[in-house]
């Protein structure tokens, strides 16, 4: 099974640039073990099952909460499928094949 997550999270409660709080989170996921992939607006994850990825989501808000975010915002969206592995660099690798290089 390969669970994709896009994940983004981050303190309502602090002040405007968040790059401070967002980075802890982004270094726990790195520390995962998980392929994941930062983007400008949210990071993609593949985990291989539904309950790993919700935990790394938990801990991610843990995070934000050590560091005292009594507000947290945060979006999830789950692309679920049996039977398969590695679609973080095979989904961009099928698109590839048709157009070229996509991502400089």
């Amino acid at each position: 099974m390969s669970v994709l997550l896009e994940l983004s999270m981050f303190p309502t409660n602090k002040e405007e640039s968040k790059s401070e709080y967002v980075s802890q989170v982004i270094a726990l996921i790195r520390e995962s073990g998980f392929e994941y992939q930062l983007t400008a607006m949210a990071t993609l994850i593949e985990t291989n099952t539904i309950d790993e990825a919700l935990t790394l989501t938990s801990k991610c808000y843990s995070i934000l909460e050590e560091l005292g975010c009594n507000r947290v915002f945060s979006t999830l969206k789950m692309d679920i499928r049996k039977g398969h592995n590695n679609r973080l660099k095979g989904k961009i690798n099928s698109i590839e094949k048709h157009i070229g290089e996509v991502s400089k």
